[in-house]
């Protein structure tokens, strides 16, 4: 098997690994909490490391119940197409806490989304408006990050966006498919996959990247 060896120039971005998006959360991710310890083991092997936190006003936009909707019904937003999502990740929560095994020691910047009550934000880079910036892809350029390693949580969203985000900012982008996993809503995980490809994304494993399988 072919692995990747990792360079001073690549940074490890840990997606939303939060407690709403786990076992018994607000908006569970099926099998949410088996990222965890890959993530904690992967984490051992990057000299950059940023985590990304959904950050959620009370009655935020994307919440099913400001609009008196049900959970994952479809609405229009002044920036487009938005699903509608249980209430989740309410800043100060224990929701959007990061998970309890979760290693925080690692994160070298933790970059707080969403928390503008009018727009959704799944990228770690931008919001979903696509104009409102997070400031991530400058400090990886002081940073001298050359490539991005994306992981976490959901596959099909946070992880999607971030993953594309991040190519069309310059980076080389690689998704760790064992360190994700995914809500997939009507076969949205494989639409992310196909997405992230088009955008110049790579796939690859654990087990491809140097070291990392026995950290």
């Amino acid at each position: 098997m072919t692995t990747i060896a990792i360079e001073p120039s690549d940074c490890l971005i840990v997606v939303d690994v939060q407690n709403d998006f786990c076992e018994g959360g607000a908006l569970a991710v099926p099998d949410g909490d088996a990222v965890v310890g890959p993530i904690n083991r992967l984490a051992a092997r990057f000299p950059v490391i940023v985590f990304t936190q959904d950050w959620h006003t009370p009655g935020h936009a994307s919440f099913a119940n400001t609009h008196g909707k049900a959970p994952f019904e479809i609405t229009e937003l002044p920036y487009g197409v938005q699903v509608l999502w249980p209430d989740h990740c309410v800043m100060g929560t224990s929701g959007a806490e990061f998970h309890p095994t979760l290693d925080q020691r690692a994160a070298q910047l933790i970059v707080r989304k969403g928390f503008h009550p009018e727009v959704d934000s799944y990228s770690g880079f931008q919001e979903a408006d696509r104009v409102t910036k997070t400031g991530l892809a400058s400090y990886l350029g002081e940073r001298s990050v050359k490539r991005v390693f994306v992981c976490g949580l959901a596959t099909d969203f946070c992880v999607n966006w971030t993953a594309q985000d991040a190519a069309q900012a310059g980076f080389e982008v690689f998704v760790i498919e064992d360190a994700c996993r995914g809500i997939d809503l009507d076969g949205s995980v494989e639409a992310a996959r196909q997405a992230m490809t088009a955008a110049g994304c790579h796939f690859l494993t654990i087990d491809e990247i140097e070291g990392a399988a026995s950290a």
